[in-house]
């Protein structure tokens, strides 16, 4: 459509017509909200849509990820007979390939988490693949697996389809039509200018692929993405070549082959790509089917590990090399979900060369959020909300994208860091972290040890899909936090704080627990939403009168905040107070003493419980002083001005030697509280659980009158039998790493899978494989304990028994 008569308003406005846009605009009004306009600044697919590959696959690296691309398939196909409109569907299969032992592993595990989604997998080993497909050489290949319902589709005829789905559904396409600006007031959405007109909405959805960062910066708004240099080549005529060669994936050589009309489509996913637009970095308003010059000098080596994997191609000429831009985020996850800064303001982007094969379920998922408010699905990978604003800086995502486009053909690793923009948030005391062998990790941004080496040990992964090198360090530092004490580094927790008369009635609001309006007073609680989903986990610690503050993870700070502030009262502030305060966790038998020694303050029982907290001195420097523990000992958090850090931090060192204190990482934090029974928000809980299914009914108060976020829906769920809930396993096979339990195995019941695993780690101090996980609620704890479990891991059954308490177990008020 273009016909320039635009509307003066409209509820929804979608800008961008590529595949997502279209994909958001069709969903918009298939559930329902038909007052719809999609905006496209010039024709449908400028932009990156029009050049892409096309390939589309089921199976993705978490959960979430793979049934938004199985719902994308199904609806493309479904779609197609439903308008009669082709969507170039080209269903010959695709075959992931591995050339390492490293990468038969992690091609296994996929096969392996396929089962819970009932996507079709066949393994085959090299002599297989080789009859199957003559044309290529095999003798380096330790093994395949071919996925029989994946392929490709036409990127124009699915964005075309989709726009033709979204018209007949009662949206208007105006095409020509570029966004000047968008419209905010009050901090919300209010519309956008178009060609010298405004169009009042209620909300907009970015669909604006490689210039959403731009767009976003114009307003405020953080969106981490930026375009790379992305190529394939297209050949000439191979005679006899097989029109139903399926999609091959040679990742090891980080290139993927796709037959084209009788010629070989050859694209990669090289380890160091190049940032497009490197001369001005700004992606030009009206690039819209532009190319980038051949830069025949960069891919010369990818062709020649593609001529090893096909011979006929040493005779074949090229008759296309294509460069374009294709936009990438600092993890290669999508972008979705309403930004933190504006109210109303969606984004859907960042598809990092995956648009075909997400499009249709990143619609889905975008107008369910949309028109919900949340969703309830664990799709925070997904989140906008996962990043903070430096995430978007230029110096920053520039540089991260040279790696993260390689990422997706990489080895996905378990643990694996970024080498790219690191250092931007270090600790004060990081140059002594280092010295006593920290290996950092990044959370939250900030450079955080996740362990230390023994003595002439590398401080450097060396990643594994089996026994990790590292377990030495994390096998001294939690079996020392047990008899000893443990240093644990917790700065990055997000750590908010309301001042008002109102900020204890607004958290009974918010909170599902009765939180203690005492001074000194720490309470654990859930947030949910209307549907009784957990949307964060954190502790609430009343500082003084009508002064709390707010200790979430680290992770999840942007998301934490923008849900607490979404559901205050107006006029109450919530400030971020994350980066004022270090904070160190001092856990284990010892702790008491070891406080005794450093401060004057009486730290017996009777005067300082668990979950109690107050101001205390240390070296004449007041600290606040939290008796809580994540890791299931006795022990303290001490939260300290950032200033006053590091001295603390060098007499905490000088005066643990007597008592034998090591600094501990991540590791070790997440072995113990895994020991312990604690859940972690973002692999045992989420949007998708409720506290009936987790096991977490203790954080609900039944005495408060408030009728909470959430109490309605979880007084229906009460009243019904729960489909699934959580439990704790360990494996009969007692050797750390064989295997490594990690999340998502498929959960056994005799020969039926009941559920899957959510965290897993090697516990020293009980010499145990331990796995949390869920499973279907048909089957009793009786059941369970007296027949097998197995939990499967790269294709291998592993016996697993049900246990019904931690293998750690405290009384902490008893201590």
């Amino acid at each position: 459509m273009n016909n320039k008569t635009l509307p003066l308003s409209t509820k929804v406005i979608v800008i961008g017509g590529g595949v997502i846009g279209c994909s958001v605009a069709y969903h918009l009004t298939k559930f329902g909200w038909t007052d719809v306009v999609l905006l496209e600044r010039d024709q449908l697919t400028s932009g990156t849509t029009w050049h892409a590959a096309g390939l589309v696959s089921q199976l993705g690296p978490s959960a979430s990820v793979t049934k938004i691309r199985k719902y994308t398939l199904d609806l493309y196909k479904n779609l197609e007979k439903e308008i009669d409109h082709s969507a170039g569907l080209r269903l010959n299969g695709a075959l992931s390939i591995a050339q390492t032992d490293s990468r038969w592993q992690e091609l296994k595990r996929q096969a392996t988490t396929a089962q819970l989604y009932d996507v079709d997998l066949r393994i085959l080993n090299k002599e297989e693949i080789k009859k199957k497909y003559p044309i290529m050489s095999t003798e380096d290949l330790k093994g395949g697996i071919l996925m029989p319902g994946d392929g490709s589709a036409d990127p124009s005829g699915v964005t075309h389809m989709l726009a033709k789905g979204a018209r007949k559904g009662g949206a208007k396409i105006y095409e020509q039509s570029p966004v000047e600006t968008i419209l905010t007031k009050n901090g919300r959405v209010h519309g956008v200018r178009v060609n010298g007109q405004d169009i009042e909405c209620e909300y907009v959805v970015l669909a604006t692929g490689m210039w959403s960062r731009q767009i976003g910066e114009k307003i405020g708004v953080s969106i981490p993405l930026y375009p790379a240099e992305h190529f394939y080549v297209i050949t000439e005529p191979i005679e006899k070549l097989s029109p139903t060669l399926p999609v091959i994936r040679d990742f090891d050589s980080s290139v993927y082959f796709k037959e084209d009309a009788g010629k070989l489509l050859i694209g990669i996913f090289e380890g160091k790509s190049i940032p497009a637009f490197n001369k001005t970095y700004k992606v030009p308003e009206d690039f819209s089917f532009g190319e980038f010059p051949e830069n025949f000098e960069h891919f010369e080596p990818y062709l020649e590990k593609s001529m090893k994997r096909f011979p006929v191609l040493e005779k074949t000429g090229i008759r296309k090399f294509f460069s374009g831009p294709e936009s990438f985020t600092p993890d290669t996850n999508s972008l979705l979900g309403e930004v933190p800064e504006v109210k109303n303001l969606f984004v859907s982007c960042g598809l990092n060369s995956i648009g075909i094969g997400s499009g249709g379920g990143v619609g889905k998922v975008t107008a369910e959020w949309l028109m919900n408010g949340h969703i309830n699905e664990d799709i925070f990978n997904y989140d906008i909300k996962r990043f903070q604003k430096f995430h978007s800086d230029l110096d920053f995502i520039k540089d991260r994208i040279t790696e993260s486009l390689g990422d997706l053909y990489g080895m996905h690793w378990p643990y694996k860091q970024h080498k790219t923009s690191r250092n931007i948030k270090t600790l004060p005391h990081h140059d002594l972290l280092k010295s006593f062998g920290a290996c950092f990790g990044v959370s939250a941004g900030y450079e955080r040890p996740m362990w230390f080496a023994l003595d002439g040990e590398k401080t450097e992964y060396q990643y594994s899909y089996n026994y990790q090198n590292w377990y030495p360090a994390v096998e001294y530092e939690t079996t020392n936090t047990l008899k000893n004490i443990g240093l644990f580094d917790l700065t990055p927790f997000s750590k908010f704080e309301i001042k008002s008369d109102q900020a204890h009635e607004n958290l009974q609001k918010i909170c599902t627990a009765n939180i203690k309006n005492e001074v000194g007073r720490c309470t654990y609680t859930h947030m949910l939403n209307e549907d009784g989903g957990i949307e964060t986990d954190l502790t609430v610690i009343c500082i003084d009168h009508n002064h709390f503050r707010i200790i979430s993870s680290a992770a999840t700070r942007e998301r934490d905040k923008f849900h607490i502030k979404k559901h205050l009262s107006h006029g109450i502030d919530l400030k971020d107070v994350t980066d004022d305060y270090c904070v160190f966790g001092i856990f284990g038998p010892k702790s008491r003493s070891f406080m005794q020694e450093i401060s004057k303050e009486d730290f017996t029982n009777d005067n300082f419980k668990f979950g109690y907290a107050k101001y205390i001195k240390i070296d004449n420097t007041k600290i606040w002083a939290q008796r809580l523990s994540y890791v299931g000992e006795l022990g303290y958090e001490l939260y300290i001005k950032i200033t006053e850090a590091k001295k603390i931090y060098e007499l905490i060192i000088e005066k643990g030697k007597k008592f034998n204190l090591s600094n501990c990482g991540m590791h070790a934090l997440d072995t113990m509280r895994m020991e312990s029974g604690f859940l972690h928000w973002g692999h045992d809980i989420s949007p998708e659980e409720n506290q009936f299914q987790s096991g977490l009914t203790f954080t609900i108060s039944n005495k408060k009158e408030i009728d909470f976020i959430g109490k309605e829906a979880l007084q229906v769920i009460k009243n019904k039998k729960i489909d699934r809930r959580f439990i704790m396993l360990t494996l009969k096979d007692n050797k750390p790493g064989s295997p490594l339990l990690l999340h998502d195995e498929p959960i056994f019941f005799k020969d039926k899978i009941i559920g899957r695993t959510t965290s897993g780690n090697y516990s020293f101090n009980f010499k145990k494989n331990l796995a949390f996980g869920y499973i279907s609620n048909y089957y009793s704890t009786e059941e369970l304990l007296e027949n097998d479990i197995f939990i499967e891991v790269e294709k291998q059954m592993h016996q697993a028994q049900l246990i019904e308490k931690p293998l750690k177990q405290t009384n902490f008020k008893n201590i």
